[in-house]
């Protein structure tokens, strides 16, 4: 089995989907999730979550020959806002704070192994959705869930740049996930209202049709 190992937040466990087996048969995924991670803490020792910790030690640990991080939607869709009303400063100053977060470890991680990134997911909590505990936890940020989407996609066109700048493969789709009312397409709702991640089904799909070619790499 080849083995892939895949760094990321709580939308990285899609890559345990049985889809996964049925199309990639002789890649064997290992998925380290850390809830709540952040490309903007990274580099803060003091960061709840210690996803750099772990990811750096999955990093020593792992015999993989491929790399898949996908890290950014807890800063688009709620760190960056939150950070932004509470030290008044730009939001474009936050969101520069993760890219270079988020850039660094890139560059940390395709030193040693052959690298993907995949594009950060777009904001799925709807405006004056305060029901389930993302939503609930969220509910400080007064931007609006297109405001979110916006910035998403110029933080993916913005790590697309870098990423192509440093030969990392990266893997965009928010060309097939964004609506004609400028949100995510209704049909990558997860059918459980109180779950912000993509349905399971839907986003394997999407990330199967635009990972074939780069691990095979």
């Amino acid at each position: 089995m080849r083995k892939i190992l895949v760094l990321g937040d709580s939308h990285t466990p899609i890559f345990s989907h049985p889809s996964f087996t049925k199309f990639f048969p002789e890649f064997c995924f290992n998925v380290v999730a850390v809830i709540g991670a952040t490309a903007s803490g990274l580099e803060n020792p003091n960061t709840k979550t210690q996803a750099y910790p772990i990811f750096k030690e999955a990093l020593e640990r792992t015999t993989a020959e491929k790399v898949i991080v996908m890290l950014g939607e807890v800063d688009t869709g709620f760190v960056i806002w939150y950070r932004s009303q509470k030290y008044q400063e730009s939001v474009t100053a936050m969101t520069d704070r993760a890219i270079n977060s988020y850039s660094k470890f890139l560059l940390e991680v395709a030193a040693r192994f052959n690298l993907v990134c995949i594009s950060t997911p777009l904001p799925t909590i709807q405006n004056g959705n305060d029901w389930g505990d993302v939503a609930n936890a969220r509910r400080e940020v007064t931007a609006t869930q297109l405001d979110r989407t916006t910035l998403t996609l110029e933080f993916n066109q913005k790590m697309q740049a870098f990423c192509k700048q440093h030969n990392i493969s990266y893997i965009m789709l928010d060309d097939v996930c964004v609506g004609e009312d400028g949100v995510i397409k209704k049909e990558l709702l997860n059918s459980n209202p109180n779950d912000h991640h993509y349905d399971p089904d839907a986003y394997s799909a999407l990330l199967i049709e635009r990972l074939t070619s780069a691990l095979y790499t």
